[in-house]
């Protein structure tokens, strides 16, 4: 059966999105799919088309993960690690390596443009931080089974052959590693409702003009606020305005969010007031989880080196 490399190139979308589901990471994803398509190409004369070539290339995509994970190897966001930063007056910046931390995506890197409105919210609330997180709680090739099975819709006998393993084995480990999923709570939410919209243009509205005392009434009482690659983390509504007002936090004032799309989650890309006036810098990707009518979850991702050219974002506006 002949397939050339234009047919291969066609499903780097889907397959990026499954290489960022296994490995949390939007970098990593991208060096996975080349890794891929490398290994498609060289054996394309051994593909007899018994499966579609969107399956033979997720089989591919699958051993690719596994090869480059172990046992042991998962990206977390900084409250699974310590517990939140009580006092910000002695509060401590230190950092960890990108490696440790889960990344965001654009969703259009990982949504087909063509996917029918059913497939895109399946694959939108699979890319969300809440979800991806808890998948890195899995053992590697139960993370690969789920994926395959609830993501992809491939039957239990499929992905016993994908990964060399008895479907008796697959079923037992898709029922541990769905109850994981359940424990964690990181089931999908439900699209926008109205006042959920009005809550994110208040938020927008409420940093820009650095109103933090009305920010601060858009959050919940048990808010997560993070910003990987540092370990602090906060947790409630005032030692967020601490941080705001009289830590670290305060030379966002003067800042400007820019709607972006990503993790299938209300996001922006935060521009701090740059040294020249009038331009503004790139400072973090922040990513929103919403719980009703309240922010329960604010993620700022500074790593912008990496980030924002992966959502084709400038560096710099003026």
């Amino acid at each position: 059966m002949h397939v050339d490399v234009s047919e291969l190139e066609a499903h780097r979308v889907s397959l990026t999105g499954h290489c960022y589901r296994m490995l949390g990471s939007a970098a990593d994803a991208d060096d996975a799919v080349q890794e891929t398509i490398v290994r498609a190409w060289r054996s394309l004369d051994r593909f007899e088309g018994r499966a579609s070539v969107k399956t033979w290339l997720h089989r591919i995509a699958t051993n690719v993960c596994l090869d480059t994970l172990s046992d042991s190897s998962r990206r977390m966001l900084p409250f699974e690690e310590e517990g939140p930063t009580t006092s910000i007056e002695h509060a401590k910046l230190m950092a960890r390596d990108r490696t440790h931390w889960l990344e965001p995506i654009a969703d259009a890197r990982v949504i087909p443009a063509d996917a029918d409105p059913f497939e895109a919210a399946v694959l939108r609330q699979s890319i969300r931080l809440a979800f991806v997180a808890a998948l890195q709680h899995l053992p590697p090739r139960q993370r690969a089974a789920l994926l395959l099975t609830e993501v992809l819709g491939w039957s239990a006998a499929e992905v016993a052959e994908c990964l060399e393993m008895t479907v008796a084995a697959v079923n037992s480990g898709l029922q541990r590693a769905r109850a994981t999923i359940a424990a964690r709570k990181a089931l999908a939410p439900e699209a926008l409702t109205d006042e959920q919209t009005r809550l994110l243009e208040q938020y927008v509205d409420s940093f820009q003009r650095y109103d933090v005392d009305r920010l601060v009434t858009l959050l919940r009482d048990d808010v997560v606020f993070s910003m990987p690659p540092y370990t602090l983390w906060l947790q409630g509504p005032r030692p967020v305005a601490d941080w705001l007002t009289i830590g670290p936090g305060a030379k966002c004032r003067g800042s400007r969010l820019v709607p972006i799309q990503a993790s299938g989650s209300p996001s922006f890309a935060h521009y701090h007031p740059g040294k020249e006036a009038g331009t503004h810098e790139a400072w973090a990707i922040i990513v929103l989880e919403l719980d009703g009518n309240r922010i329960a979850g604010w993620n700022s991702f500074l790593d912008v080196e990496t980030l924002f050219p992966m959502f084709d974002l400038p560096m710099r506006m003026t």
